[in-house]
């Protein structure tokens, strides 16, 4: 299991540290960094995202509690987030960064681990944990930006956020069209997929670039409470809501990996476009990555163990 974590983050590491140097040798200009990050936003993201949700495999599946499972979870962390915002001394932009490392997750590397833990089953186990949070932690998010990102919006701006976040749209979209048994036609599912696949690259590349650790002396608080966050408290959540919805087996085995998963270069492009503190938002999203070869295989063979004894 180790091993496969590993391989499944070491090209997240890369493409980070490739960015970065890109970046300070100047080999793209200044202003290609920004327009890539909305490529990312607007287009390249909202394609992955309802792609995956639209084409998910569900049949025999723990469908609802899998879903509840990590709905209720995630809903719980955000909630003792608010609830410890005090204690952490943070601005506003950077409260945003440490609640995205705490909720948001890296998709890529939860559907890799997954198939190679399950095979095909890992992969519709994925695909309802990506349909179950993704639309959860982007609406959580796109409130907590309204209320604590640089643009404080009033409640006609937050609803306006809601319903035109391309993120959020997207979402809801796949997961429209997988209710209804939509299918998207040929061509067009494979531009999104496409596209989707390059969002993951570019948007790694972005997050090295915006790293500067000049700053990283003041990261130390935000990444450890965020950190604190992903690595312990969202899986012990995941645990206990598991105990009382009778989730086991290989769907609680997935719910638990993708609740102990770094979080997403999407976090970084979302902080950069909403109001939020995005170099401390690129420091939290390589930082975690790197945590995360060590956290992850131990989140899951003690937790899985402890739940089997």
């Amino acid at each position: 299991m180790t091993e496969q974590v590993l391989l499944a983050l070491l090209p997240v590491i890369i493409l980070i540290g490739l960015g970065m140097a890109l970046r300070q040798r100047r080999i793209l200009a200044d202003s290609f960094w920004p327009q890539a990050e909305r490529l990312g936003y607007y287009v390249l993201l909202p394609s992955l995202f309802f792609h995956g949700l639209a084409t998910a495999h569900l049949e025999a599946l723990p469908v609802r509690d899998l879903a509840l499972t990590l709905i209720l979870s995630t809903i719980a962390v955000a909630a003792l987030v608010m609830a410890v915002r005090p204690l952490l001394n943070l601005d506003g932009p950077a409260f945003t960064s440490v609640f995205q490392g705490s909720v948001r997750f890296n998709n890529y590397v939860g559907v890799t681990l997954a198939g190679g833990l399950f095979g095909a089953q890992g992969i519709a186990l994925a695909a309802i944990c990506n349909a179950a949070i993704v639309p959860t932690v982007n609406v959580l998010c796109v409130l907590v930006f309204a209320r604590h990102g640089s643009a404080k919006l009033n409640g006609r701006a937050i609803l306006k956020q809601l319903v035109t976040n391309p993120l959020v749209v997207a979402s809801l979209g796949g997961i429209a069209f997988q209710l209804i048994g939509l299918g998207i036609p040929r061509g067009l599912e494979s531009a999104m997929r496409s596209l989707g696949a390059a969002s993951l690259p570019l948007g790694l590349l972005c997050v090295g670039a915006a790293l500067d650790f000049s700053s990283a002396r003041r990261w130390i608080g935000p990444v450890a409470s965020s950190s604190m966050m992903k690595f312990l408290a969202m899986p012990a959540a995941t645990v206990l809501v598991a105990m009382v919805t009778g989730l086991n087996g290989p769907a609680l085995t997935t719910a638990l990996l993708f609740q102990a998963l770094p979080t997403a270069s999407s976090a970084y492009i979302m902080a950069r476009q909403l109001g939020g503190d995005a170099p401390l938002m690129a420091g939290i999203t390589a930082i975690q990555t790197a945590l995360a070869m060590a956290a992850i295989p131990l989140v899951l063979i003690g937790l899985t163990g402890w739940l089997a004894a």
